[in-house]
C-alpha cells in the first residue's frame, strides 16, 4: 500500500454513550458515495487498522466516519477518545463496490441498514447521481433504541430536497415509539409493514436492494428476498438485485 495519509481531527461528535462521528480533515482523493476508507492508529507499538464507511458525500468536507465504541476493542475506544487537533492515519484511497454506478437499472432503490451501517447510505442519499438514477429511494435505519436514530438533520435536509422521491423508515426494536416501525428488517418485509409504510412493493422488475449492517440481518434479509421475492444477488459478472458490503 502507498504511504498512509495523516488526517487531523476536526470534531469528535458523541451521539450517545457509544456512538461517535469522527470528522477529519485530510488531502484525500476523489471517491464514490458508498465506499469506505481505512483508519489506523499506532497502539502499543502496533498499527491497528479498521475500515469505516465515508458518511460525507464525495464533494463534502470534512471526511465523516460513523462508528460504535466496542468495549475492549482494539481501535474504537482509542478513536472515541480523540479530540480536535489529534492525528489519525488514513489509507490513501477509498475502496468498496457498494455504489449506485454499478447497479442495474431499476425504479426503486432500497437502502436497508442497521446501526452504523447507515453510514454509506447517508453518503449515497446526498449524492446527485442517486436521484438521477432512481424514481424512489427508501432508507431504512433499524436500531435498538430511539437515541440511536442519528443524523436526523441530514435526513431532514434530503427529505426537504426530494419530498416526492425519498422515503425514510426508522425502526426501533427494543422500545416503543410512535414515529417508528417496531421489530427487525426481515420481519417488516415479510409481514408487509415495510410495504405498507412505503407504498411500494419489492419486485425483481422494479427494485434494487443494498444491505449494510449486522451480518445476521444481511444474511437473513438476503435469504428472504431470494427465496420469497425472486431477487438474486448482484455482481458485475452476474447482474442481480441485492448488493452487500462485507468488510467487518
Amino acid at each position: 500500500m502507498a504511504k498512509w495519509l495523516e488526517a487531523t481531527v476536526v470534531e469528535n461528535k458523541q451521539w450517545n454513550e457509544r456512538l461517535h462521528s469522527l470528522r477529519l480533515q485530510a488531502d484525500f482523493p476523489e471517491f464514490k458515495a458508498g465506499q469506505f476508507a481505512r483508519l489506523a492508529l499506532d497502539i502499543d507499538g502496533e498499527q491497528v487498522i479498521r475500515p469505516f464507511s465515508l458518511v460525507n458525500a464525495p464533494d463534502e468536507t470534512p471526511l465523516d466516519f460513523y462508528f460504535i465504541e466496542v468495549p475492549g476493542g482494539q481501535l474504537s475506544p482509542h478513536l472515541a477518545r480523540l479530540e480536535a487537533g489529534d492525528a489519525v492515519q488514513l489509507a490513501p484511497k477509498a475502496a468498496g463496490l457498494l455504489t449506485v454506478d454499478q447497479l442495474p437499472e431499476a425504479k426503486h432503490l432500497y437502502l436497508l441498514s442497521t446501526g452504523t451501517g447507515i453510514g454509506p447510505f447517508l453518503s449515497i442519499i446526498k449524492n446527485a447521481e442517486t436521484w438521477q438514477r432512481f424514481e424512489k429511494v427508501v432508507l431504512v435505519h433499524a436500531v435498538r433504541y430511539q437515541d440511536e436514530l442519528t443524523y436526523q438533520d441530514t435526513i431532514a435536509e434530503v427529505q426537504a430536497k426530494q419530498p416526492e422521491s425519498f422515503v425514510y423508515v426508522p425502526m426501533v426494536s427494543r422500545e416503543q415509539c410512535d414515529f417508528a416501525l417496531s421489530g427487525r428488517i426481515p420481519q417488516a418485509i415479510e409481514d408487509g409493514k415495510l410495504s405498507h409504510w412505503t407504498g411500494l412493493d419489492i419486485t425483481p422488475e422494479d427494485s434494487q436492494i443494498m444491505l449494510c449492517g449486522n451480518p445476521a440481518m444481511i444474511q437473513e434479509t438476503m435469504d428472504l428476498l431470494i427465496d420469497n421475492y425472486g431477487l438474486t444477488k448482484h455482481s458485475r459478472r452476474e447482474p442481480g438485485h441485492i448488493s452487500i458490503e462485507k468488510y467487518w
